[in-house]
């Protein structure tokens, strides 16, 4: 599996954002040349790559979606093989989402199935999201796999254990931006103004009660303000301000009474501070829903390897664009331990690279198993 680990460190360093990742797939493609071409057949879509590994026998597709983007994260691990884009890294593992499908493809190109395969290369998972329009491609349309299967890397366990449950994974997630605009002036003068910095307090405030008096505490929701801007020096009132967050919810209802109770708010502001209001819910992701019975047979399948340890988990506000596959298309996704002491998105996040053929194993016995079944 030296192969695949090196694979990995060479992803590692050529991080970029979504729909950016030109010289990650010019990589692809270029390892997928090096293989035997009889029984495949890649097809790019914007910095996106499908591989398709035609089966002896096919009755069914199985699909495999590995994501491809990096974060806009400093790299501070001090490894040797570090991110080489300034103020990029792959702090999120995909990285090792690649290197892994990577060796799935060499070993079934090599020895086929009797199915069909799929496996999809997915920009812009971070942002602004590239699986739902993945799926509206015309390659989609042609190779729509039956089933399809996603795993994220778990920083929080060991190599050698996989984590999921059935239903809900992980939740709705959507951005959200907030520009304020008032009368700015001078300091001197509050009364001839509209403070912009007084509005996005009182707003960032009043937003803490969605949750607390508006969401059934029986439910799960997260209304987050990581990021609040206005003003530009000490003796100037602010006559601009933005706000910068995530709202996350365990249902789609949950999430539209949640967006439905901060527009009113917002409307309010305006009002009570004289000033304009203009919301942006970004991108928006459904939730990671697993499909029961194919969960449940995948992890009584890697319990009965005996190299695994499976762990069936909660479900988490973790926001995941592949959603929006196993909305339209069965399947499930899980969590692959690989043993970090610091967390997805963290700077100095360090996988355990044994981890890559741990998964690469698990996998190809899985799918040579689903596609002889």
């Amino acid at each position: 599996m030296d192969t695949f680990i090196n694979i990995r460190r060479d992803l590692h360093q050529i991080p970029e954002l979504g729909f950016q990742e030109y010289k990650t797939q010019s990589y692809l493609l270029e390892y997928l040349q090096t293989l035997p071409q009889e029984r495949m057949e890649v097809k790019t879509w914007k910095t996106g790559v499908f591989v398709k590994i035609k089966g002896l026998n096919p009755r069914k597709t199985v699909g495999y979606r590995a994501d491809i983007d990096g974060l806009p994260i400093t790299e501070e691990t001090g490894l040797e093989f570090k991110s080489v884009h300034e103020g990029r890294m792959h702090a999120c593992g995909h990285d090792f989402h690649m290197s892994i499908a990577l060796g799935l493809i060499h070993h079934f190109v090599m020895y086929p199935v009797h199915d069909n395969l799929l496996f999809m290369f997915q920009p812009a998972e971070e942002g602004p999201g590239g699986a739902e329009p993945m799926l509206k491609t015309d390659i989609m349309k042609e190779w729509k796999p039956d089933m399809v299967v996603a795993l994220h890397i778990a920083p929080e366990y060991p190599v050698g254990t996989v984590a999921l449950k059935e239903g809900l994974l992980f939740a709705n997630t959507s951005e959200l931006f907030i520009d304020l605009k008032g009368k700015g002036g001078h300091a001197a003068y509050p009364h001839k103004t509209n403070d912009m910095v007084i509005a996005a307090c009182s707003l960032v405030t009043q937003l803490q009660t969605i949750v607390s008096r508006n969401v059934d505490p029986l439910d799960s929701a997260v209304v987050t303000i990581g990021k609040i801007t206005g003003g530009t020096v000490q003796n100037i009132i602010a006559e601009k301000a933005r706000i910068e967050g995530t709202i996350r919810t365990l249902s789609p209802e949950s999430m539209a009474k949640v967006k439905q109770r901060l527009m009113s708010i917002v409307r309010g502001i305006e009002v009570g501070y004289e000033c304009e209001a203009e919301v942006d819910f970004g991108a928006m992701y459904h939730q990671v829903y697993n499909e029961p019975v194919l969960t449940r047979e995948f992890m009584e399948f890697a319990g009965n390897m005996g190299q695994f340890k499976v762990v069936e988990c909660k479900e988490a506000m973790t926001g995941e664009d592949f959603g929006y596959m196993l909305k339209e298309i069965p399947g499930f996704m899980f969590w692959l331990g690989v043993d970090s002491g610091f967390g997805l998105h963290h700077s100095r996040l360090n996988p355990d690279e044994k981890a890559i053929g741990s998964a690469i194993s698990l996998l190809t016995s899985y799918i040579q198993y689903k596609c002889s079944s």
